[in-house]
């Protein structure tokens, strides 16, 4: 978990991708584990030897090699630094202003994804550079279009 913030792109990797991290949802926003709760971006279900851990936080436009590499590389950093979980969450996630959110636009992803150190150290200079040019690419063609929407909105506006 306590990568989720410098790993987001590799879950969410388009502008688009964002718009399904909307509180009430069920689309995770908090960085937050608990058990049978899909306010959470982990979801602890099953008993015994069916429990497992979901990470909700990956859309189903991300890469799956991409999600599921990155998230092994924070679980075994976590594994091998003996990270402690923080406290589970009990209740709505969403409403908890204490934890920390996942990022909501890709924009704030990048900036995640560039300031770390740890992912560069995981996946290579190489692989992180490439994917960031990617994500800038998609994140300038995404901001260069004009939509029918703001169209029609700005139009009766102006």
């Amino acid at each position: 978990m306590a990568h989720i913030r410098e790993i987001s792109a590799f879950y969410a990797p388009y502008p688009t991708s964002y718009k399904r991290y909307v509180a009430g949802s069920f689309a995770p926003t908090k960085i937050a584990w608990a058990p049978e709760n899909r306010t959470a971006g982990f979801r602890i279900v099953g008993h015994g030897p069916s429990l497992r851990i979901e990470c909700r936080i990956p859309g189903a436009d991300a890469n799956p090699y991409l999600a599921f590499a990155a998230t092994l590389a924070a679980g075994l950093d976590g594994i091998e630094n003996e990270t402690e979980p923080p406290p589970s969450v009990v209740g709505d996630a969403y409403g908890k202003a204490n934890l920390p959110s996942v990022p909501l636009t890709l924009n704030e992803a990048i900036a995640e994804l560039e300031s770390s150190g740890w992912a560069r150290q995981v996946f290579g200079e190489d692989v992180v550079s490439h994917y960031l040019h990617f994500f800038r690419t998609e994140q300038k063609q995404f901001d260069q279009v004009v939509t029918d929407w703001e169209r029609a909105r700005y139009f009766e506006r102006a």
